[in-house]
């Protein structure tokens, strides 16, 4: 197995980064009340295209990403209560 072309890796983050960005901003969007999760014209549409659509590609193109996330999380809160008792 050959190991990826640097161009290939540059294109899965620029997608990876669209994807979050599209995610970040229909959460935004969601979170406002500005369009509602559920309307009975459009059903559920709005909530998939804006949550569920991101969601699914960044797990198709980053899988471990939500772990990675978590972990830095998690130092994150570790590391000023240390920094107190020390």
């Amino acid at each position: 197995m050959s190991r990826p072309q640097p161009d290939h890796d540059r294109s899965r983050q620029r997608l990876v980064g669209a994807a979050s960005l599209w995610l970040l901003l229909g959460c935004a969007l969601l979170g406002s009340r500005l369009l509602p999760l559920y309307s009975p014209q459009l059903g559920w549409s709005a909530a998939f295209w804006l949550l569920g659509a991101p969601l699914v590609m960044l797990l198709t193109l980053a899988p471990g990403l939500p772990l990675r996330l978590l972990a830095l999380g998690r130092t994150r809160r570790r590391a000023p209560r240390a920094a107190v008792w020390n």
